[in-house]
């Protein structure tokens, strides 16, 4: 019990177990986010980055959001990657976290002239920032023009190919089966916090019982064609749809979105749950903070104080926060010694 309270009465001190023993390290600790759009963010949420405690990240310039012309050509695409390079050291200087990127061609949208682009490809592989392919990953339906599924995972193969010829490891983006919600909103409003036209979607190519789990199984077919090893896929937006076939059945690693939780429903709790499942030996976190979403560039800071109230020990926290993706993506003078 605590030493007597000089107060008028019993107070809630009075009460209470002896304090435990808390782990103050965990304030200091640095993490790594190993998967957002940080270059399209503000500089305030970059500071934010900062003042919480981020040691490095790989900033994704795949994606189709951002494009100004629908449908997508190559080009566009191209033009993603080369505003991340124009931008990474700008960011490193004025945030002083280290800043890599990722480069890949994400199938959420076709593509025009998608051979052109992953020709060009092969150059932008052996710069010193590009740390990893991504984000890519068949999608069971895309926005504005539909690719059909063969045709998705040949350009899935193409960069998976890439990686393994420049020992890049991949950014798979996994199909999250995002948060069930009681109502919907209006279609022509589209989602609060997220900047997309809804009313483009298209009729999904792959259909059946789970769509979302089969979409990931004909990556790591596409994986195992290119000859990249299993070890070298970051299946990014893990959820408890694709858990256990990822962590059971692939030697892949699994990175948790927990920074728009409120759209897809991952949250630190399912990050506890897989460490006490499966171990940490495998996991990461990731934010996918970007400039048309409502993200959150704490999420992850806030994650290492909420996986040890869940009762993660602080090693297995360090290790899924920094020491894992630092291995796998080379970061923070690791990985590559």
């Amino acid at each position: 019990m605590t030493s007597t309270q000089p107060t008028r009465r019993p107070t809630d001190a009075a009460h209470l177990e002896d304090e435990p023993d808390l782990p103050r390290e965990l304030l200091n600790l640095p993490w790594i986010d190993c998967h957002n759009h940080a270059h399209t963010l503000s500089w305030d949420d970059r500071e934010r980055y900062a003042l919480s405690g981020c040691r490095s990240m790989v900033m994704v310039a795949s994606g189709y959001h951002w494009t100004p012309y629908k449908p997508v050509r190559g080009e566009d695409i191209r033009y993603l990657w080369d505003d991340a390079i124009n931008r990474r050291a700008a960011i490193e200087r004025n945030h002083f976290f280290e800043a890599k990127l990722g480069l890949g061609v994400h199938t959420g949208v076709r593509i025009e002239n998608p051979d052109e682009l992953l020709e060009a490809m092969d150059d932008y592989c052996q710069l010193e920032e590009v740390v990893a392919v991504g984000e890519t990953g068949v999608t069971p339906a895309q926005h504005v023009e539909r690719w059909d599924v063969d045709h998705q995972q040949a350009v899935v193969e193409a960069q998976m190919g890439l990686a393994a010829r420049h020992d890049l490891p991949t950014i798979l983006h996994t199909p999250n089966q995002s948060a069930d919600s009681s109502r919907s909103y209006r279609p022509e409003l589209g989602t609060p916090g997220y900047e997309k036209n809804t009313t483009l979607g298209q009729e999904p190519v792959l259909e059946g019982e789970n769509p979302a789990l089969e979409a990931v199984k004909l990556d790591l077919e596409a994986a195992h064609a290119a000859g990249l090893d299993e070890e070298r896929v970051v299946a990014s937006h893990a959820d408890g749809n694709n858990t256990e076939y990822l962590m059971e059945e692939t030697d892949c690693y699994l990175s948790y979105t927990i920074g728009h939780s409120w759209l897809i429903g991952v949250d630190a709790a399912d990050v506890a749950d897989a460490i006490d499942a499966y171990g940490p030996e495998r996991i990461m976190v990731d934010t996918d903070c970007a400039n048309v979403l409502r993200t959150d560039p704490y999420a992850l800071k806030r994650a290492i104080f909420e996986l040890y109230r869940y009762g993660i020990d602080v090693d297995a926290i360090r290790q899924v926060v920094y020491e894992n993706p630092r291995e796998v993506f080379g970061l923070a003078d690791g990985g590559s010694e």
